[in-house]
């Protein structure tokens, strides 16, 4: 199905570096294209809005580009950032450092929030929450905020049982998905692995 920007943004969380990486993840290479690369095109395939969470310099040249109101307070704080500067309901996040979520992922996701009221649509496989790979409608920028006001930065403990559309590992794999597409890269061994794979 074809998006438009009316329905659905999407936003790129690529700040920070990663001193276990020793350079920048998101200019990783990774089957010969950068982690950016990888996750550009992928959200490029469900929406033409698609926006990077980061440093304005160093991300411009690639894509729309949005800063953290809340700077050194981890992905919420850039979660926040992107809904206070989305123009559509519904905001797909991906972090930069899941390589392997694929395009119909991200439909499914998507197709899932469309299909809901949830706040917050998102996996919950492997370790837990997928707060990273999510749809979050805007209104979850309140929430973020308050939090991030009160030195609370952990995005899990915001998602509500009532607002949140949580979909569990046997949902993913019913549809086609195994849990391992979460897998994000942290580390040159993590790395290592990847490329073997």
């Amino acid at each position: 199905m074809s998006v438009t920007p009316r329905d659905l943004t999407a936003f790129i969380l690529a700040g920070g570096n990663s001193t276990r990486m020793g350079t920048d993840k998101a200019f990783v290479m990774l089957d010969g294209r950068s982690l950016l690369a990888r996750a550009l095109d992928v959200c490029r395939t469900i929406t033409g809005e698609v926006r990077i969470v980061g440093d304005r310099e160093k991300f411009a040249p690639f894509a729309d580009v949005v800063e953290d109101v809340f700077p050194g307070c981890g992905p919420l704080s850039g979660i926040h950032a992107a809904l206070r500067a989305s123009g559509t309901d519904l905001n797909l996040v991906l972090a930069v450092d899941l390589p392997f979520v694929s395009p119909a992922l991200l439909h499914f996701l998507t197709g899932q929030a469309r299909e809901g009221g949830a706040i917050v649509t998102l996996p919950r496989a492997g370790k837990g929450w997928q707060p990273l790979c999510a749809v979050y409608r805007r209104a979850f920028a309140d929430a973020a905020e308050t939090a991030l006001r009160a030195g609370r930065y952990k995005v899990d403990t915001l998602f509500d049982s009532a607002l949140t559309r949580a979909i569990g590992e046997e949902e993913l794999r019913s549809a086609g998905f195994s849990p391992e597409v979460f897998r994000n890269l942290n580390t040159p061994e993590e790395l290592a692995d990847a490329r073997r794979a």
